[in-house]
């Protein structure tokens, strides 16, 4: 398992990502070589924050947690990490062929206080639109006249089509996908 530690702000020692790596090597039997790790530890004011994100063939799991120790922080986020993989169990159970690498790790995984929830995620509505080319400044003015989180459009350069989304902070993002 690919493990990458990245310090915003913060210097990271040899220590702390041994420390780090022992707590992450639980996932490592189950995934080996196929998955990789990214960790970023930025300070927040008094806390530290921790981002794990973990990349497995296609498919990606994401989870951060704030504490004043970065151990105590870590283990929130893996915990995290854990019960996202957890919830997302019967849709993988569903889906063998794509996920083979995690449905041996939830058949390993002891099941004393996961419940299976019934009422799983469904689509329950559809919208289809015409994308209208415009510029990122055009679409979150859009954005905000429509009073939605997120808007896709065409750009007008260079023709694709991108997300612009509002961020938890007030700022915004732009997703430009390459295909």
């Amino acid at each position: 398992m690919k493990i990458t530690t990245q310090g915003n702000g913060i210097k990271i020692g040899t220590r702390l990502e041994e420390k780090i790596a022992g707590k992450l090597a639980k996932f490592d039997k189950y995934f080996g070589e196929e998955g990789s790790f990214n960790i970023k530890i930025h300070p927040e004011r008094e806390l530290k924050k921790v981002e794990i994100t973990l990349k497995l063939q296609n498919h990606i799991f994401r989870a951060e947690a704030k504490d004043e120790d970065i151990l105590n922080a870590v283990d929130r986020t893996v915990d995290k990490l854990e019960s996202q993989i957890r919830k997302q169990k019967t849709r993988i159970q569903r889906q063998k062929k794509d996920y083979p690498i995690l449905n041996d790790y939830l058949n390993d995984i002891v099941e004393e206080d996961y419940e299976e929830e019934d009422n799983e995620p469904k689509i329950i509505k559809r919208k289809s639109f015409e994308l209208v080319p415009m510029d990122s400044d055009e679409a979150i003015l859009q954005m905000e006249m429509l009073g939605h989180s997120f808007l896709v459009y065409l750009d007008a350069q260079t023709g694709n089509v991108c997300v612009v989304y509002k961020r938890k902070d007030g700022q915004y993002g732009l997703i430009e996908p390459t295909y």
